[in-house]
């Protein structure tokens, strides 16, 4: 649901149409990705032997498959070839470039957060523009760069939860410059987040509006994480910043 809302919010700050077959593309898309990067090390072919939760969830990930693939086969050509590049992304970032090897770009120091919000922001701004032949115009850079910096900031209250989970070796934001830094730093991109609303050519006042109190809301999460949080801190309540983000412009159109 965020990503389907971050996809319809870049399409709303654009003054674009509601587009169907791409947005729902990105809601199946992700839960097809999602559960295939966390749950492949887990059940990778043994059917019989899997956990009747597991079972369950491998049929809604067929079930989301097969869906995906009736939208995306709705999609342009070129759409599609970005589509396999973030599809590519994802499959190595959860399964070893080699047979017998460990290198994943989940485990390779420092990268796995930059590599999430690079296939976010590319997934829910670029796509969808790309299906449409939209303009890549400096507004749209500005805007991939804003939700590039978004999720990297998103990512934050889950890197701190995690860190007593994290190998060292991960060389995670929090892992290596502290905590304290890493709530700094996620503000500071806030800041640059919402400073380079300003540069854009088109001005909208409900774009500007929702993206400042959403910036206060998500430094706010920030500022509040902790190693030891509530269950549905990170998991569900800054998970649903980006709908709470679309709700509120969905309002003030």
């Amino acid at each position: 649901m965020a990503v389907y809302a971050l996809t319809w919010i870049t399409l709303l700050e654009l003054g674009l149409k509601y587009d169907e077959v791409v947005l729902y593309f990105m809601f199946y898309a992700t839960i097809t990705g999602y559960n295939f990067v966390k749950y492949f090390g887990i059940a990778k072919f043994r059917h019989r032997r899997l956990a009747k939760w597991l079972r369950l969830i491998q049929v809604l990930s067929f079930v989301c498959f097969l869906f995906m693939c009736f939208y995306a086969y709705q999609l342009q050509i070129k759409t599609l070839w970005v589509i396999v590049f973030f599809a590519v992304v994802t499959f190595f970032y959860a399964i070893p470039f080699f047979k017998k090897g460990q290198y994943t770009l989940r485990n390779i120091n420092g990268v796995k957060v930059y590599v999430i919000a690079l296939v976010w922001s590319g997934a829910t701004v670029f796509i969808p523009l790309i299906n449409i032949e939209y303009e890549l115009s400096t507004d749209v850079l500005l805007l991939g760069t804003q939700r590039f910096l978004y999720v990297l900031v998103l990512m934050i209250p889950f890197e701190i939860r995690d860190l007593k989970f994290d190998d060292s070796k991960l060389k995670t934001i929090p892992q290596s410059i502290g905590v304290n830094q890493t709530k700094t730093l996620g503000i500071f991109m806030l800041l640059i987040c919402s400073a380079l609303e300003f540069f854009k050519d088109d001005l909208i006042s409900s774009s500007i509006i929702t993206l400042l109190l959403i910036t206060i809301l998500t430094g706010g999460f920030v500022i509040f994480s902790r190693v030891e949080q509530g269950k549905y801190y990170s998991s569900f309540w800054v998970e649903a910043l980006p709908i709470f983000w679309l709700v509120l412009l969905l309002i003030l159109i």
